[in-house]
């Protein structure tokens, strides 16, 4: 009973909330950003697929919505469930996560959502930068990457911290996103180790931080 009601949590209680919402978001960022998206070539058709990306704002679920030509489950900080940012995100199947913790549900949910053969769209830091600049990034975007043995597609976004502050001085900020090709991990016999979990991401964070302007790549200059 329990599974059977986490796979009910996996899907998008709308889809034709997540179609329209899709439609919003691409409407917003081209009248209200210079947006521009480069590396759409190496989209791929659909999942499984682990989406990277650094994270920020609470805008930047929004933008991979904007950009993104198929449906991706996005992982969130559980505090937006009980903002008003919640009111558009839980009808998007979004899956909120218990910061300062593992959260091994969300972590299942992920995993079955990859199973399934769909998209998970992760911030590796596992929290917004507020310097801009990549932070240390958490294993848990190598250890669903090695649990489900979905490829992953690193998305680098900058300028989204820029929209609001713009706005205010009646201006559009330059927002990219840069989609980089897809990957694999490094093979490891059974299960990964702590440290094939730290090398891993590592190499995470360098893929990301090589499609990022020189400012936004932190501590992976």
């Amino acid at each position: 009973m329990a599974e059977s009601m986490r796979q009910e949590r996996l899907q998008p209680q709308n889809p034709l909330y997540r179609t329209l919402f899709r439609a919003l978001c691409r409407a917003l960022f081209g009248a209200f950003t210079r947006l521009e998206v480069t590396g759409l070539e190496n989209l791929p058709p659909g999942g499984p697929l682990l989406l990277l990306t650094n994270h920020l704002h609470w805008l930047d679920p929004l933008l991979l919505f904007a950009i993104l030509p198929f449906p991706a489950t996005v992982m969130a900080a559980e505090k937006y469930e009980r903002r008003y940012q919640g009111l558009f995100m839980r009808p998007l199947g979004v899956i909120f996560v218990q910061r300062g913790e593992v959260d091994r549900q969300a972590l299942r949910q992920a995993l079955a959502i990859l199973e399934a053969g769909r998209v998970i769209g992760i911030a590796p830091e596992g929290t917004r930068s507020k310097t801009g600049g990549l932070q240390q990034g958490k294993r848990g975007a190598a250890y669903l990457a090695y649990r489900s043995g979905a490829p992953l597609l690193p998305v680098a976004i900058a300028g989204v911290e820029k929209v609001f502050p713009s706005l205010r001085r009646l201006r559009r900020a330059r927002v990219t996103a840069k989609v980089g090709p897809v990957f694999y991990l490094p093979e490891v016999d059974g299960k990964a180790s702590r440290e094939e979990l730290e090398a891993a991401t590592e190499l995470i964070m360098r893929r990301l931080a090589e499609l990022l302007p020189e400012a936004y790549r932190g501590i992976y200059r």
